[in-house]
């Protein structure tokens, strides 16, 4: 697990030291205090770890599913390198399942999908090997509206979005991980995220939050 990390993290400064032509900056103000809480937190054992962006931070995923352990781990803004940067205090909890949602904002920075798609693999490997008896279930990423004037870098890339969501099942087939296509569940007859479930054209709405809820209930994953 020692050498795993240290490559991983040789692997970001590399990256950030190589100053490549996209942001891979995960660092601000909001994230650092959201993880110095995490990692002061003394809480329960959870059950189920929620990971990801503003799309999970924006959720209360305790008030959806009552009755389970769930913590919170999303921050708004979030890419797939700050999820990796900050897998060790999630996997210290050692959860029963972890539901991963990430990599949206990293197409809004024009990160490219190879990376993006490493990084996956990267943090599949780094779970398994924090906490190895933790269920994985990546979730794919979700559609966007550009017919909303707002997150202007996140419209208009459907077909990364797809592209990456098709790569990444291939992912977790290869790695034995369990995939959950979110994606045609939240389209409209023109394919972009459906007006009822956002108001912003990028994240959801208390009806979005309960359309996922179904669905995962309906595929008894939950």
């Amino acid at each position: 697990m020692k050498t795993l990390l240290v490559f991983v993290f040789a692997s970001l400064v590399s990256v950030t030291a190589a100053q490549p032509a996209y942001d891979t900056n995960f660092r601000y103000y909001y994230y650092d205090q959201k993880l110095s809480f995490f990692e002061k937190s003394d809480v329960y054992k959870p059950e189920i770890v929620w990971l990801g962006d503003s799309i999970t931070d924006g959720c209360e995923w305790a008030e959806l599913f009552p009755g389970k352990k769930i913590l919170n781990r999303g921050i708004s803004a979030d890419i797939t390198f700050g999820v990796i940067y900050r897998l060790p205090e999630i996997t210290k909890r050692k959860p029963r399942k972890i539901f991963i949602l990430i990599g949206i904002n990293d197409i809004a920075r024009n990160i490219p999908d190879s990376v993006i798609l490493k990084n996956y693999e990267t943090i599949i490997a780094l779970i398994r090997s924090q906490s190895p008896r933790t269920k994985i279930y990546f979730q794919s990423l979700l559609p966007t509206n550009n017919e909303f004037d707002l997150f202007k870098n996140h419209q208009n890339k459907t077909e990364h979005i797809l592209a990456v969501n098709r790569q990444l099942e291939k992912i977790c087939r290869t790695h034995q991980v369990h995939f959950i296509n979110l994606y045609p569940h939240f389209t409209d007859a023109n394919g972009k995220l459906d007006k009822k479930f956002t108001n912003d054209g990028l994240h959801l709405t208390g009806e979005g939050y309960l359309r996922w809820k179904t669905i995962l209930l309906q595929q008894k994953i939950l």
